[in-house]
Formats: structure tokens, sequence, C-alpha cells
């Protein structure tokens, strides 16, 4: 293979990083929600960065749960705006375009 060859590689490998989506992952979640933690322990497998609300110490973000979900039960994540009530994996891959 030709440096040219080789540095058109670079050049498309670089680009797909540039155009890949940046994820906004939110978990609402409490301390002693088992769920909770397999979802999260799930994303921190997946090398997927989220935001974790303690919705037992702060009312105003389990407000702003149940305004998302219409749901007090937990865990809620917030993947990009899909909303997942639940440990669901195969809705999380959905949501974080793993499973394509």
């Amino acid at each position: 293979m030709s440096d040219s060859e080789l540095e058109e590689i670079k050049k498309r490998k670089v680009k797909k990083l540039m155009e890949k989506k940046v994820q906004k992952v939110i978990v609402y979640s409490t301390p002693a929600c088992p769920y909770c933690d397999l979802a999260k322990r799930y994303l921190r497998e997946k090398g997927v960065e989220y935001i974790d609300y303690n919705v037992a110490a702060d009312q105003e973000k389990a407000k702003e749960m149940y305004m998302k979900s219409g749901q007090l039960g937990v865990p809620v994540l917030d993947i990009n705006g899909t909303i997942i009530v639940g440990f669901n994996k195969a809705a999380i891959d959905k949501a974080l375009r793993l499973s394509e």
C-alpha cells in the first residue's frame, strides 16, 4: 500500500470519528435500586459516559424525571431525548445505535 493510500485511509478514519454523534445520556436513579446499578454498569461496559442524578436526594431532578417519563419508578434513562423506563438492554442499545 502506498503512502498516499495510507494517508487517505487515515483521513477517512478521522472524518468518521469527527462525524460520530456525541451521546448525551442521563440516568435518574436511587442508591438502593439494583436495576439502576445494572443500567449504569451496562453503560460503563459500553464505554458510554453519563450523568447520574440521585432522585431520592434531589427533588428537582425527581420532578424533571417525572416530567420526562410520567413515571416515579427508577431507573429512567434519557438517551439523546429517548426516554427508557427500567433496565432494558435492547432499548438502550437501540437508543445508543449500538445494535445497528
